[in-house]
């Protein structure tokens, strides 16, 4: 049975679930098989000797992970405005059922990666692991739910404006609780690059407002506290997810919270969507934008772990801040929008906000990657040490 991620050797994991791991740099991390690349420092004894160190540290950015994160960071991305065509258009044909059209996806990710962890683990092995280490990944399942159901009916109540401000907060709740997790020392032009991306966020902003793409708000106040609430969720189950897979193999992550999530979606889907399930729409054109709709998702949850690993959790999200500029590309196709000249140079911004995070901080200071099966699971030989994201 092929790897869906080629992965992880069998080790102790004795300690706590939320023990917080040292950093590779740090005398606990010294038997980690860690790679890091130091930055060339800068040299400001004169004007020729800064410009050429200037030169030198740019260089020295683009290593094989950096440029693998910033290309999966896009990746992701296209999925989001993906989802969010294929989500315009199913509410076009009057299906909505939001928490319906998820179950999809989490009912995807189960199918596919909870036999591969049984396949691994053994069925006794799964079983233990679920009573022993469940409840972490029913938090995780429970949050990531709420999250996409809060945001989705944000979109409902309040402006497009108010939307993709609000949306903007999953950045510092997500850089926070990784500090809480991992301890990373955040140096002062990776925030300077959030800054930047948060600033090309205001362009994109700017263009739509000035296009007229708003709309009017149902409720403002209750869209705003549910865009709110739900971009408060992202940001703990990306940190979260990104603390799980850097020290727990991908399929055993993401299978669990496919699994758990079925589990939560499916209950809330029967308990709020039964009757509309009956009514909406289930002809061809629906159940193929469904199956896009789930395809690109599937494909998000199966390269964000990845790109947890390669950089962060963190610039997971501030890659997600360009999906603007494919939507106004989708949009020029299906929807004949205007091409406004402030799309362009907001995401520029975005992609120079992602370029100036890493320009002193490297990709493999942001925590400790050791992915290791549990002590009481019998993990079948892999056949190779490579574990993905560490490139």
């Amino acid at each position: 049975m092929a790897n869906p991620y080629p992965e992880d050797v069998k080790a102790d994991r004795d300690e706590s679930p939320f023990d917080t791991p040292s950093l590779p740099n740090s005398p606990e991390a010294g038997h980690a098989d860690v790679r890091l690349s130091v930055r060339p420092p800068l040299d400001y004894s004169s004007a020729g000797a800064f410009v050429a160190s200037v030169w030198r540290r740019f260089l020295s950015l683009w290593t094989k992970r950096f440029i693998l994160s910033l290309l999966a960071g896009q990746v992701v991305s296209l999925c989001i405005t993906c989802t969010n065509v294929t989500t315009t258009e199913l509410v076009n044909r009057n299906w909505q059922l939001p928490t319906t059209q998820t179950f999809f996806l989490y009912f995807s990710l189960c199918i596919i990666y909870t036999p591969y962890t049984i396949y691994q683990y053994g069925f006794v092995g799964w079983l233990k692991m679920i009573y022993k280490d469940g409840w972490k990944y029913i938090i995780l399942a429970a949050c990531d739910v709420e999250g996409n159901f809060l945001v989705v009916k944000a979109y409902q109540y309040t402006t497009l404006l108010s939307c993709m401000l609000l949306d903007a907060w999953a950045i510092p709740v997500c850089l926070f609780f990784c500090w809480i997790y991992m301890r990373p020392k955040y140096h002062w032009t990776q925030l300077l690059g959030v800054i930047v991306c948060v600033a090309g966020l205001g362009l994109l902003v700017a263009s739509d407002e000035i296009t007229d793409k708003d709309w009017p708000a149902l409720s403002r106040a209750k869209g705003d506290v549910f865009m709110l609430v739900g971009a408060s969720l992202y940001g703990f189950t990306n940190a979260t997810e990104e603390f799980f897979v850097r020290r727990s193999p991908l399929y055993e992550v993401v299978g669990q919270l496919g699994m758990w999530g079925v589990i939560i979606n499916g209950i809330q889907a029967a308990g709020l969507e039964h009757k509309a399930m009956t009514t909406a729409s289930w002809n061809g054109a629906t159940i193929g934008l469904l199956v896009a709709y789930t395809s690109a998702m599937f494909i998000l949850y199966t390269v964000a772990p990845i790109l947890y690993r390669m950089a962060s959790s963190a610039y997971y999200n501030l890659s997600l801040l360009s999906s603007d500029f494919y939507g106004l590309l989708f949009g020029l196709f299906l929807y004949h929008y205007s091409v406004y000249w402030l799309y362009f140079p907001a995401f520029v911004v975005v992609l120079l906000g992602l370029i100036i995070y890493f320009w002193h901080a490297t990709p493999e200071e942001q925590g400790k990657l050791e992915p290791r099966a549990p002590e009481y699971v019998n993990q079948r030989s892999s056949g190779t040490n490579r574990v993905a994201g560490q490139v």
